[in-house]
């Protein structure tokens, strides 16, 4: 028999958008927290028409909706940490702020979506600096990937051992906030993904060789909601990246198929 699930279990917020091919944003975000024994509670910052191919539409939910999605969670719900993902514009970001001012203390992981894999704008250029200037201060933790901290940063972020370590440490100085660099949009075929704290010592690292038949759409979603799910789960930051990144290895290496192509098994 399956072992008794506890009478209560942690709670998690993912605050996101709606991916309707459901590999990333919200829906990734409630598989990944149920995979760890979370109950995931949402707050949709937008809606999108998408595929893993790519995005057609972006329908952003009106600020005061938003902050009303996470005020009502928040009110009702004693989540233990949260998580943002696509936020689209300056006015969500501060609709967040706003809302999650009057809950502090919550641990925040702050995923900065910018651009979908398949090019798409998930940011507005106008939004960055909300982010940069507003948001991260308030959080845990913030997980770019190589794309993302190349804008975050002003220059993209060396691959080798070595010169990552030197970029994420500047790139955690520069935000005030412990980075998780992911190393996903590397070239070649050896990966590593890098975690440090805001005064950029290195706290761990993760290798992982690249999968070429599997479809990663929602790979970034995956590891900062497990993340997420880890440190409702109290565990301490290094301990939830070395659990988040086998969780998201054992996706991928148990892939499903969905649709034309293989994609994560949650």
């Amino acid at each position: 028999m399956p072992p008794a699930l506890p009478t209560s279990l942690p709670i998690a917020l993912t605050i996101a958008g709606s991916d309707s091919g459901a590999g990333a944003g919200i829906q990734a975000d409630l598989l990944t927290f149920a995979a760890h024994g979370v109950y995931g509670t949402t707050a949709i910052t937008c809606l999108t028409a998408q595929n893993p191919d790519g995005v057609s539409a972006v329908h952003a939910c009106p600020p005061e909706v938003l902050g009303e999605q996470i005020h009502q969670v928040l009110r009702y719900y004693p989540v233990k940490a949260i998580k943002t993902g696509m936020l689209f514009d300056a006015p969500t970001i501060r609709a967040v702020i706003a809302a999650l001012a009057a809950h502090p203390g919550i641990q925040l992981v702050v995923d900065p979506v910018m651009v979908a894999s398949s090019g798409a704008r998930l940011l507005q250029p106008d939004a960055v600096q909300a982010l940069v200037d507003e948001l991260i201060p308030l959080a845990t933790l913030v997980t770019p990937n190589l794309d993302e901290a190349e804008i975050l940063l002003g220059r993209r972020p060396r691959e080798t051992e070595v010169g990552q370590a030197i970029d994420a440490a500047e790139l955690a100085k520069k935000l005030r906030a412990s980075v998780l660099l992911k190393g996903g949009h590397a070239k070649g075929d050896y990966l590593r993904d890098l975690l440090v704290d805001a005064n950029g010592r290195v706290l761990a690292s993760a290798n992982a060789a690249r999968l070429h038949d599997v479809d990663t759409h929602g790979s970034g979603c995956t590891l900062s909601a497990a993340l997420t799910a880890r440190l409702a789960r109290d565990e301490e930051l290094t301990e939830a990246f070395r659990h988040a990144h086998d969780y998201l290895q054992q996706g991928l290496t148990q892939a499903i198929q969905a649709g034309p192509r293989r994609q994560i098994g949650h």
